[in-house]
């Protein structure tokens, strides 16, 4: 047996909380110790142990995971993405909006509006109407999806255990009704609760959506006025449908802005379309009732002065209201379009200026005309007179006059044009407003004679009346709607003829190939996670392990040495066990502490005769002759142990003697099935001749061991064994025998143990493999050392020998032993 180790400290042992200890008290005893100690170190063969020792635990947690995940991958459907790109440019002014004689004005570049653009794009607004006029709220695949994505499935688990409450998304619908109930000066009621309705959808597209501007990066990056849109789905089609809406419907929105007309009022004009021909319908149906049942009266030939002033009237009225209308939609129309105020402004202007310059025209034709007479006038009169002569100053008079004319023209011109333009830019809203005023006024008092003369006209021919008013109501509307349609074709003809500056530069068609889920990385990810933390968990279960488990441990954490390591009858190879007085044609030996008797090529017979050398050569110059064998916690194995360690000392030919010093629970003489009438206990309770003493020991003689039993339990054991009859009784005894060894009860739980460790030459530890704790026989081993106690050595019980580790460390030697024993034989 290697009698010197190298204790390297293992960064999952407990730390140094008995190391200082350790020096102190097992440096002068065991200098092989105190020299391991001087070699602390990192090894990576103490993780490695331990994570072969649970090898099958790594293995387990690494398939479940990577299954599960495997499993959860491919139940996973494939999710295809589908992009776009979108152009901004510069806004441009309309160049049919600007006059002629001036150049083409170039907007400046402004940073913030592709940002803006971008903000646009990943705005609510534009996403509800991609939704509303695309109809996605009633695609089957997109409700679907939209009905995955508000509950996830971790938050399902929670909800079911009671963990997570309902959100916001599931109030009352009685509630939400309450908010929007109210209209407000931007948005309707209506508008307010379709907005609700589609938000479900606008989160689902914004938690797949991604816009972000493309910019060169070759060599520095660069940036571009494109803007890419991807959206991503299970269904690249739909994917494809979405990003093309998307792209479409924002540059619809920016071709409104620019030509100045509004989503709103084409619905609006279109509403009024719809209703004046709702109107004409429901009146041409009336008047035919009327015509046909009501037993109308021919009113052509014989029409009253109060029907004829009601028709005039109310054609006056009809004409009035039309106006009205009409004035009222000019000015709505010119007040929420600043680029139709100014493009009408301009266009007054340019009139103003063709008249003006017409006039001028025409004054300057005249002008130089007289001024071409009055030279020649000048020139007949040098004939006559000389040059300062005062009818030539005259005439010069009168050029100087004409020219100066001219001039103050030209001059008034200019004025004239600059307050024009002032008045013009400034004033046409209000004219607009003044004509709308006007025309209201007038509808005002035209409907209020039409009220007075209609209630003299009740008395009359009420159904000629209401024919005549119906026919002129129809005809009114018919007109108006004339003017409504011609109005909408004039919008839309606007809207065409303005450039826009945003447009589609790539469609998005629907992928071939998915982006996500990337399964085999994801398994492969789960796969170096779960082995990484199957790992960890070794690590993990063996720094929470406090057992001991092989020699080197006890060397390592106990500095003592180990003496033996007894394997189980279980892990030992199936062989014939020969019991003490079994028959020899039995297979299978009973459980029987009495195991030295049985082949003695077998390992456990082997381990005892390890111990056996062990202890014989524990001590310089002579072997000992009292032996204790304790333990820390009962059921260790030290009554077997003393029991084969006597009976394999008694084989070398010695005088061996067994005490058992268990007074609490005496195993001694039912092992050997002797009486325990008397014993230990009866020979401490009195003084005995030597001639009493020999009588109450017993002779096995099958394993020529002689046996000291407990005898009659007393009710003070502790007291008996620190007496010194007890010392005394060790004395006479070791003087008759080769070995006396004692069996003793746990020294952590009864201080009989230690009061006899005091009396003996030596002490072998019993710890029980994969179950004693470190701590406890720690404790044990300080209680011996602090009364002076010589500790021979640890017996490491009932290791495992299939386990992996306790296999490399035992089962090779063994063998090696049981190939020497055939050798010998032979």
């Amino acid at each position: 047996m290697k009698e010197t180790r190298e204790i390297i400290r293992n960064p999952l042992n407990e730390g140094e909380l008995d190391r200082s200890f350790d020096s102190q008290t097992t440096a002068g005893r065991y200098p092989s110790y105190r020299e391991g100690q001087l070699y602390e170190g990192f090894q990576l063969v103490d993780y490695w142990r331990a994570i072969r020792k649970r090898l099958w635990l790594v293995i387990g947690v690494t398939v479940l995971i990577t299954t599960l995940a495997a499993i959860y991958m491919a139940r996973k459907p494939n999710i295809y993405s589908a992009r776009a790109v979108v152009q901004v440019d510069l806004e441009q002014i309309n160049p049919d909006l600007v006059t002629n004689d001036r150049q083409r004005p170039i907007s400046n570049p402004d940073p913030s509006y592709f940002n803006t653009q971008l903000q646009l794009l990943w705005s609510d607004s534009l996403l509800r109407r991609v939704v509303k006029e695309h109809n996605l709220d009633t695609n089957r695949e997109f409700q679907q999806a939209q009905k995955e994505s508000e509950v996830s499935p971790w938050r399902s688990v929670l909800r079911s255990i009671g963990l997570a409450t309902e959100d916001g998304k599931d109030r009352d619908k009685s509630t939400q009704s309450e908010s929007v109930a109210k209209d407000t000066s931007l948005a309707t009621s209506e508008e307010i609760a379709e907005a609700v309705r589609l938000s479900p959808y606008v989160d689902l597209i914004h938690k797949n959506l991604v816009i972000d501007p493309i910019r060169e990066s070759r060599a520095t990056v660069k940036d571009t006025r494109l803007i890419g849109i991807s959206f991503s789905h299970s269904s690249p089609e739909l994917a494809a449908f979405v990003v093309n809406s998307i792209a479409e419907t924002f540059t619809t929105v920016n071709q409104e802005k620019r030509s100045g007309t509004s989503r709103k009022t084409n619905d609006f004009l279109q509403e009024r379309i719809t209703s004046l021909q709702s109107e004409i319908q429901s009146d041409e149906e009336k008047l035919v009732n009327l015509t046909q049942n009501a037993g109308i009266l021919k009113t052509e030939g014989d029409q009253t002065i109060v029907i004829d002033r009601l028709s005039g009237l109310n054609k006056g009225l009809l004409v009035a209201e039309n106006d009205r209308k009409n004035a009222e939609a000019d000015y709505m129309t010119v007040s929420n379009s600043p680029e139709k105020v100014k493009a009408l402004a301009e266009d007054k202007m340019a009139r103003f200026i063709t008249e003006q310059e017409n006039s001028i025209r025409s004054l300057q034709s005249e002008t130089l005309k007289k001024i071409a007479d009055l030279r020649q006038t000048r020139a007949l009169r040098l004939q006559e007179y000389q040059e300062g002569a005062p009818e030539i100053i005259e005439i010069d008079a009168q050029i100087k006059s004409l020219e100066d004319s001219i001039d103050k023209a030209v001059a008034k011109f200019k004025g004239d044009l600059e307050t024009y333009r002032q008045r013009t830019t400034s004033g046409l809203l209000e004219n607009l407003r003044t004509k709308y005023l006007q025309a209201k006024d007038k509808e005002d008092k035209i409907r209020v004679d039409f009220n007075k003369q209609y209630g003299e006209a009740q008395g009359q021919n009420q159904s000629a009346v209401n024919i005549k008013l119906l026919q002129q109501n129809i005809d009114t509307n018919k007109g108006f709607l004339d003017n409504l349609r011609k109005q909408v074709s004039g919008n839309d003809v606007l809207a065409q003829g303005s450039d826009n500056n945003i447009s589609v530069t790539e469609i998005a068609i629907p992928p071939d190939t998915p982006v996500s889920p990337r399964r085999l990385m994801t398994v492969a990810a789960a796969l170096f996670l779960s082995t990484l933390f199957g790992m960890g968990l070794a690590l993990f279960l063996e720094y929470l392990d406090d057992t001991i488990r092989n020699t080197e441990e006890v060397e390592k954490y106990l500095q003592l040495p180990a003496l033996a390591a007894i394997p189980t009858m279980n892990s030992i190879p199936k062989r014939k066990l020969l019991l003490v007085g079994a028959n020899e044609s039995e297979e299978e030996a009973p459980q029987s502490p009495l195991l030295i008797a049985a082949d003695p090529r077998s390992s456990l017979a082997e381990a005892y005769r390890h111990l056996r050398t062990s202890i014989l050569l524990s001590t310089a110059g002579h072997a000992p002759k009292s032996l204790l064998v304790t333990s820390s916690l009962p059921s260790e194995g030290k009554t077997t142990t003393a029991t084969n360690t006597a009976i394999s000392l008694a084989q070398t030919g010695a005088r061996v003697l067994i005490i058992d010093a268990d007074m609490r629970r005496p195993r001694l003489h039912s092992i050997f099935g002797v009486e325990n009438n008397i014993g230990l206990s009866t020979l401490l309770a009195s003084e005995l001749t030597d001639q009493e003493v020999t009588s109450a020991i017993r002779q096995d003689e099958r394993s020529k061991l002689h046996i000291l039993t407990s005898g009659p339990i007393p009710p003070n054991p502790a007291e008996l064994i620190g007496s010194e009859h007890m010392a005394s009784l060790l004395r006479r005894l070791q003087t008759k025998f080769t070995h006396v060894v004692v069996d003793s009860p746990p020294i952590a739980s009864f201080t009989d143990g230690v009061l006899t460790a005091s009396m003996v030459d030596g002490v072998i530890l019993v710890v029980h493999a994969g179950r004693s704790s470190r701590q406890v026989v720690r404790r044990s081993r300080q209680l011996l050392q602090e009364i002076g106690a010589k500790i021979f050595g640890v017996v490491l019980n009932n290791v495992n020998l299939n386990t992996r580790d306790n296999y490399y460390y035992y089962q090779s030697y063994y063998h090696r032993n049981d190939y020497n024993d055939n050798v010998d034989q032979q």
